[in-house]
């Protein structure tokens, strides 16, 4: 049986996952990295996108996070993140308008303030949409 790492996934409001998992997929800030157990220990930054569980060759849960901090330690890694909800309870539509939205409120902007919080929204919701289509392709 292989050894398993601790997979905590937290929100300020509360602890939303912890359990034994034979791997988890992030996405880190220079790109989606795996950890098992006996992973090199880091600290790393994560961007807007789908964290994957495994177990057993299958992928057990995906889950759309906003952003964070991860740890990772040889038994354990720690997800740090504003906000997480369920790849499967993304409406695709919704994000699709999402889209729209944010794009028309980057053009509309009028200040550098307005600008960057359309980019960041722009950006998590380009972000929901492929973890959608990645969701619907079986990855």
């Amino acid at each position: 049986m292989a050894e398993k790492v601790e997979f905590e996934l937290v929100s300020p409001e509360e602890l939303l996952i912890s359990q034994p998992v034979d791997m988890v997929v992030i996405p880190g800030g220079e790109g989606h990295y795996g950890v098992l157990a006996g992973h090199v220990p880091m600290i790393t930054t994560v961007r807007p996108g789908a964290i994957v569980t495994y177990e057993d060759n299958r992928v057990t849960d995906r889950i759309f996070v906003t952003g964070g901090f991860a740890e990772v330690t040889e038994e354990r890694v720690t997800v740090l993140v504003e906000g997480a909800l369920k790849v499967a309870n993304l409406d695709r539509a919704k994000v699709e308008q999402d889209i729209k939205n944010f794009g028309e409120d980057v053009e509309d902007a009028k200040t550098d303030e307005e600008r960057v919080k359309a980019l960041t929204n722009l950006g998590i919701a380009q972000a929901k949409l492929i973890a959608i289509l990645d969701d619907n392709s079986g990855h």
